[in-house]
């Protein structure tokens, strides 16, 4: 039985990082193991900015945004020296087991540490939903639900002033949020990176709606596409003397990933951080936490970071079917 292990959130924060800090700990506590948690992702563990977890500490924690450890990107952890470096740092602390919250960069830095021989298992924290092998990331629903919320108020003033708005959402690899927010809102377009985008088409159906009395329009622009003011100049240009309505655009930005968790991303972070506990006492290593058909398995590092992690088809014919323009049939490899 492990004595010690240790957590660390890294990368961009997300909704439920709490829920899952807070389930490791008290899982860990329950099995009679100690718990640290390593502040700043692996920047501070490299600065050992190691401190005991309790109970009381993390009292509370599931409603709160963010992440409690704090968190950071590490770019020179991608440097095996630097690795080896923190490889020692865990066994200066005696860390016995590492379990990791973070993106797509984080698990590759657990699955560097995991291939030095440390008994590592991971958790899938990011908003874009892009991680193969888990149907859901922790933070996702947060994010969705807040998007929503936002696009709703847009809406409202879109139809007030018969106004076309242009909406940025993050998804720097993934159109997730961007599809799934554009059927949950009923907006027009839906701009994402797997899909070839059509500026004709959009122009056209701006056009067909204004001249059909559907004065209002939101077109939701994942980031990875290109910048909201590119697309909006793009179109612009595209649609010169077509469009006739007045085109604004806004950029939600972080506050996506500020959101209060709701239930499914407490649920989910604390679900998640249980089997990380419970995988490393049972001997498992060098695997990430997913959801699969709503149950919790585990998947190998090396199996989620070499695919590519795809939109699903059945939203795409639903986005159609309701008449959401997605761009071009054919996928862009």
């Amino acid at each position: 039985m492990m004595k010690r292990i240790a957590v660390l959130t890294s990368g961009g924060d997300s909704p439920g990082m709490n829920p899952a800090i807070r389930a490791v700990t008290r899982t860990a506590i329950n099995f009679g193991i100690e718990v640290f948690g390593i502040r700043n992702g692996y920047a501070g563990l490299l600065a050992e900015e190691l401190e005991p977890l309790d109970n009381l500490m993390v009292s509370g924690i599931n409603r709160v945004a963010g992440t409690m450890l704090q968190t950071s990107r590490c770019k020179e952890f991608h440097e095996l020296e630097v690795q080896k470096r923190a490889l020692s740092l865990l066994e200066k602390h005696r860390i016995e087991g590492l379990v990791v919250i973070g993106g797509d960069g984080s698990l590759t830095g657990a699955r560097a540490l995991h291939r030095l021989g440390v008994p590592v298992v991971g958790m899938p924290g990011t908003i874009d939903n892009d991680i193969a092998g888990t149907e859901m990331g922790i933070g996702v629903d947060t994010a969705l639900n807040t998007i929503i919320s936002m696009v709703d108020m847009i809406k409202a003033t879109a139809s007030s002033h018969s106004r076309c708005f242009i909406v940025e959402v993050m998804g720097r690899g993934s159109g997730y949020l961007a599809l799934m927010s554009a059927i949950s809102t009923g907006s027009q377009v839906a701009v994402i990176p797997e899909y070839r985008l059509n500026y004709e088409r959009i122009v056209e159906l701006l056009d067909v709606r204004f001249r059909t009395k559907h004065t209002n329009c939101v077109i939701i622009v994942a980031e990875g596409v290109c910048p909201g003011h590119e697309f909006m100049q793009r179109l612009m240009d595209t649609g010169k003397g077509r469009i006739q309505q007045d085109v604004r655009l806004t950029v939600l930005g972080h506050v996506q990933r500020g959101g209060i968790p709701s239930h499914f991303d407490r649920y989910l972070g604390s679900r998640m951080g249980e089997m990380a506990v419970l995988a490393l006492t049972q001997g498992e290593r060098g695997v990430m936490v997913a959801q699969v058909n709503g149950r919790m398995q585990l998947r190998d590092f090396d199996d989620i970071l070499s695919r590519r992690k795809t939109i699903p088809a059945d939203s795409i014919r639903l986005a159609r079917n309701l008449g959401i323009e997605v761009g071009d049939a054919v996928e862009v490899a």
